[in-house]
């Protein structure tokens, strides 16, 4: 494995990935506007540096790899739940809904637990729904909707949804990260289940601490009359109900849709033509989120191509000394892999074989591996500025995603509990037969 990797190895390769980044980055630092310099923009730059290297590959083959990449299932998938939940977050909009909820919200639940009380919203679809994406689709107009009628920052808002998701992401059953840590590290999906949610539950709990902490002291903009139609809110109880039971999101968001275009019709909200053109409305607004995902998706399709991620994971590897190094150097495998790709599915399978041998040569427990997995592409996921899940849930609140990192404190606390896990070997692990 290693001897492939490292005739592959190419560190050139990383340069369309990097400039991407410093041109995107770098253009806010400069302005203090992270909105001065658009996404779409900085990734087209990306994916042309990407296109004109290795002069003795053919152009037209370089195109070909790079609209396979950006077509692929994950990423098409990606973009139409981007499309879907636009057009879910338009239309019950319109219908009066995310007034409805965030009034009923807070008619409940004390002004100090607001936030709070979100992030555990999140935290409890996402792991009943098994994707991040789905979760901050679904969950982030009423994140919105909840700044709006408070004094509580639209960007803490957002991110705290995001960290809610990645949560659920990382622990559920159905996650198809979670479902890939184990099948790479061939264990069993219980087993690392147990493992994973020791290991992060204490960052769970400081993050609700944190997050009651900055919004102890919010308060309510419009004053204290909490008028709210019940009938309005019923598409996101649907929604939640379908995402709880472990619904397709497709089905989620199209439900959705659905059963807020019809409340709005009955109460007169709009009419059909009204209906048609906030559900366009909403898909319009998604669509340069659902191009990012694509321009991306193609881009590090190429950097891959032309050997960049090759030399990342060879270069980890051969820094490895000890168990101790082994589980650190697993859990950059997968960081930067994370940090190359935006997708933590895409990084858990590149590295997880990889990680196997790791493992195996240094006896770590492959539920220990599974789980640093996991927690280390989740972790980043929901702080780069460029993955789908901050692009999502910045998209629904129109702010750029680089305003929601200084709020990402789950996902920071994931990482945290990660490094201290394999510094101090925790959790303690009785001895298990590792299965073949």
């Amino acid at each position: 494995m290693s001897k492939e990797i490292k005739d592959k190895a190419n560190g050139w390769a990383l340069l369309p990935l990097i400039v991407f980044i410093c041109i995107f980055l770098g253009a806010g630092i400069i302005t203090k506007d992270f909105t001065f310099m658009p996404l779409n923009v900085a990734a087209i730059v990306g994916v042309i540096i990407a296109l004109v290297m290795n002069r003795k590959e053919k152009f037209t083959h370089k195109v070909e790899i790079f609209a396979k990449r950006a077509g692929h299932s994950n990423i098409i998938l990606m973009m139409f739940i981007f499309l879907l939940a636009g057009a879910f977050s338009k239309t019950a909009e319109q219908m009066g809904g995310v007034e409805s909820i965030v009034n009923f919200g807070l008619s409940l639940i004390p002004q100090n637990l607001l936030v709070v009380g979100l992030f555990i919203i999140c935290m409890f679809v996402s792991i009943s729904m098994g994707t991040s994406v789905g979760t901050v689709a679904a969950i982030a107009p009423v994140g919105f909707g909840l700044s709006q009628a408070t004094d509580i920052p639209v960007a803490l808002a957002m991110a705290t949804v995001v960290g809610g998701a990645m949560f659920g992401d990382n622990l559920s059953m159905i996650s198809d990260t979670t479902i890939a840590a184990v099948r790479t590290q061939r264990t069993q999906m219980a087993d690392k289940f147990k493992v994973n949610f020791r290991i992060v539950l204490p960052g769970a709990l400081i993050t609700i601490i944190i997050l009651w902490a900055l919004t102890h002291g919010s308060h309510i903009n419009h004053g204290q009359n909490y008028d709210y139609d019940f009938i309005k809110i019923i598409p996101y109880l649907f929604v939640l109900i379908l995402a709880v039971l472990g619904i397709n999101v497709v089905i989620v968001l199209l439900g959705g849709i659905l059963l807020s275009g019809i409340i709005g019709l009955i109460d007169h909200s709009f009419d059909l033509a009204g209906f048609l053109k906030a559900t366009s409305e909403g898909i319009v607004g998604m669509e340069d989120i659902a191009i990012i995902a694509l321009l991306i998706g193609g881009m590090i399709g190429l950097v891959e191509h032309h050997g960049g991620i090759h030399w990342l994971l060879y270069k980890i590897k051969s820094k490895i000394k000890s168990r101790r190094g082994a589980e650190f150097g697993i859990a950059s495998l997968v960081s930067v892999a994370d940090i190359s790709t935006a997708n933590n599915t895409i990084s858990i399978i590149m590295s997880g074989p990889l990680a196997k041998d790791i493992a195996d040569e240094y006896q770590i427990d492959r539920r220990k591996s599974a789980s640093i997995l996991d927690i280390f592409g989740s972790a980043w996921q929901g702080f780069i500025p460029y993955s789908p899940q901050l692009i999502a849930a910045a998209g629904v609140a129109g702010i750029s995603p680089v305003m929601l990192v200084p709020y990402s404190i789950y996902p920071v606390m994931l990482a945290i509990c990660g490094i201290i896990a394999i510094l101090f070997n925790l959790p303690r692990l009785k001895s298990k037969k590792n299965e073949a």
